[in-house]
């Protein structure tokens, strides 16, 4: 028998009381609501076997008089190291068995060392957020609840006192955005610093009406008298994945773990490093002839981008995010032999594929994430220009895309632009940094210029048309002459455009590229940091 028997069996219970969490009442409460226990998620979320929690017997302690432990209570605030896909990576996640996952109830150190932990040692951090996460309840002004000892005591001090805000640790939130992937699940109901967790996020998901994410809860919006609203209403997935708050959406917590999985699987651990190359059997010398059909004459109809995707990368290695926002911008992360790339496409489903103010956003962010993990960008490009109108305006969509041209002129990154169908006006210009080397191509059904015919027309022959007998006729005889001109083979005889290919042939184009681009891929960018 061990001469230290007496302290390991005290370790012993001290860990088996964590793992009761808030209690089989509050756990079976939480089962109720139709979620999983913070235990059962990161057991999910990871390789089977690979957590090693850190701080697990952190928690307030009730002892007798003698001294002796009779219950503890564990922080609601779990987190350690684990492995996702046999890489390690960081867990952080709420216990909302404990206090709603309030911070009056959790060790708020913890949360910092976990933050810390990621950008120190270069992991990919995951957080599990379920919970306030931020100042907790108001019982903590509240003298009487200290005194019977049911407010924790945290970092802001001990007994009851108000506090000047502050977000300890947000430095390291900050600093993980240009360092490690970072990943944010929304678990349950989101609200004050938690939602800020979630959002400085390179990637963030919500588990349809099982989440919801504000700044401040029904009660508090209620108080103000202005309007009724529960937490669905409020901040429920549809609103937040529409808005841009958040990136997707799914239906079960299982399907977010396999969605943060997946987005890990295309980027490196850290800035530090480069992100792998996976074996396919996808050949890169594949072609499509199904893709010479895929546009149609008729500049007015429309077509699928997605199945041009789906054609020129890795078979279904397309990984979609921010799918309900933006949407005349798709964005997503997919493979060419092998080689993690980031993919930016028009779709003229949405506005032609002209962009708004929400899709500039979208484009800035995205970009931000490529240049910040060095990932190639391939961008197809159908884009009529800036959305106009009233709404636009109001939206100051010329602001936002301003923004949005100036982050892929500032892109470092090899970039491949392939010209499907329009590039009109400024936004236009946004297909790729022109003052760099332009690596693109061109499909026949390119459509180019300061702005599209069919509109331009009208303002540069308005005196003649409104002059004219009869101005339909001369109209289409504008128009008839105006078409001679707008072909594509035009513009590639002054070597304005490179390269004009035959669509079937532009993924054997595109894996060439991945594969030139490959040693390129440089460290961190010096010019600044990933902005959430």
């Amino acid at each position: 028998m061990s001469e230290w028997e007496p302290e390991l069996e005290e370790l012993n219970l001290r860990e088996s009381l964590a793992e009761k969490m808030g209690g089989s009442e509050k756990v079976e409460r939480q089962k109720q609501r139709g979620k999983l226990d913070i235990r059962e998620r990161i057991n999910l979320l990871l390789d089977k076997g690979s957590f090693h929690e850190i701080g697990k017997i952190a928690g307030k302690a009730t002892y007798n008089d003698d001294g002796e432990l009779i219950d503890l209570q564990a922080s609601n605030f779990i987190f350690g190291r684990g492995r996702i896909d046999d890489r390690t990576v960081v867990v952080a996640g709420d216990d909302f068995t404990v206090r709603g996952g309030a911070a009056d109830a959790s060790i708020i150190t913890k949360q910092v060392a976990a933050e810390q932990m990621a950008n120190e040692l270069r992991l990919p951090i995951i957080r599990l957020i379920d919970g306030t996460g931020g100042g907790g309840s108001v019982k903590t002004l509240d003298s009487k609840e200290h005194s019977k000892g049911s407010i924790s005591t945290n970092t802001y001090g001990r007994g009851a006192r108000t506090y000047v805000p502050l977000n300890p640790g947000w430095e390291h939130v900050v600093s993980n955005l240009s360092t490690v992937p970072t990943v944010s699940l929304c678990l349950g109901p989101v609200a004050g610093l938690g939602a800020a967790r979630a959002v400085s996020s390179h990637y963030s998901v919500m588990v349809k009406d099982l989440s919801q994410l504000f700044v401040a809860g029904p009660p508090v919006v209620n108080a103000l008298g202005v309007e009724e609203v529960d937490k669905e209403s409020l901040g429920g997935s549809r609103i937040q994945t529409r808005n841009g708050s958040i990136d997707d959406e799914v239906e079960s917590e299982e399907e977010a773990f396999e969605a943060a999985r997946k987005f890990l699987s295309y980027l490196p651990s850290s800035v530090f490093e480069q992100a792998e190359r996976i074996p396919t059997e996808d050949s890169n010398f594949r072609t499509d002839s199904s893709l010479n059909d895929i546009i149609p004459r008729d500049r007015r109809k429309v077509y699928k981008m997605r199945n041009i995707i789906e054609s020129v990368f890795d078979e279904s290695s397309f990984f979609e995010m921010s799918s309900f926002f933006g949407r005349s911008t798709i964005t997503g992360l997919a493979r060419l032999d092998g080689w993690p790339v980031a993919v930016l496409a028009g779709d003229p489903y949405h506005y032609g594929g002209g962009w708004t103010a929400d899709a500039a956003q979208k484009v800035v962010r995205f970009v931000d994430l490529a240049e910040t993990f060095q990932l190639p960008v391939v961008h197809l490009v159908d884009n009529p220009g800036f959305v106009i109108g009233t709404e636009s305006e109001k939206q100051a969509t010329i602001r936002h895309g301003a923004r949005a041209l100036a982050a892929v002129y500032q892109a470092s990154v090899p970039w491949c632009s392939i010209l499907i169908r329009k590039a009109f006006g400024v936004a236009g210009a946004a297909h790729s940094p022109a003052h760099r080397f332009q690596y693109r191509y061109a499909w026949p059904s390119g459509d180019w210029g300061s702005l599209p015919v069919e509109g331009g027309i009208e303002a540069a022959y308005g005196a003649e048309l409104e002059n004219s007998e009869n101005p339909d006729e001369l109209l289409a005889e504008i128009t008839e002459r105006l078409n001679k001109v707008r072909s594509p083979f035009r513009t590639a005889e002054a070597f304005l455009v490179e390269e004009i290919i035959e669509p079937a042939k532009t993924r054997p184009l595109l894996c060439e590229f991945a594969n030139l681009a490959a040693p390129l891929r440089g460290g961190p960018s010096s010019g600044f940091g990933y902005r959430p």
